[in-house]
C-alpha cells in the first residue's frame, strides 16, 4: 500500500540528483522536500495549487546542480504580480 506524500518523511534535495528530484515532483504531482534551508511543498503544475494561488518556478540545490529547476511552489499573488497596464 502506498503512503501519501504528505505522510512521508520529506526527502532532502541535496542528496538527490537533479533529474531524480524533478522526476519525483513530476510523478507525485505534489511532494514535500527539504532543501537544506527549509522544507517546502513542490508541485508539478498549477493544478495542484488552490484556486486563488499562482505557481512560481523554483530552483533548489541538488547533489549535481546548485540551481535545479525542481518544479513549482504555490503562493498567493501579490500586488506586483498583476499587469495593471
Amino acid at each position: 500500500m502506498a503512503v501519501p506524500a504528505s505522510a512521508q518523511t520529506p526527502g532532502i534535495t541535496s542528496r538527490m540528483m537533479c533529474t531524480d528530484a524533478m522526476a519525483l515532483v513530476k510523478r507525485q504531482g505534489a511532494v514535500v522536500l527539504d532543501t537544506g534551508q527549509a522544507t517546502h511543498r513542490f508541485v508539478r503544475d498549477r493544478s495542484f495549487c488552490e484556486i486563488t494561488e499562482i505557481a512560481d518556478l523554483q530552483f533548489v540545490p541538488t547533489r549535481d546542480n546548485p540551481e535545479c529547476p525542481i518544479g513549482y511552489r504555490c503562493r498567493e499573488p501579490g500586488y506586483g504580480d498583476w499587469d495593471w497596464q
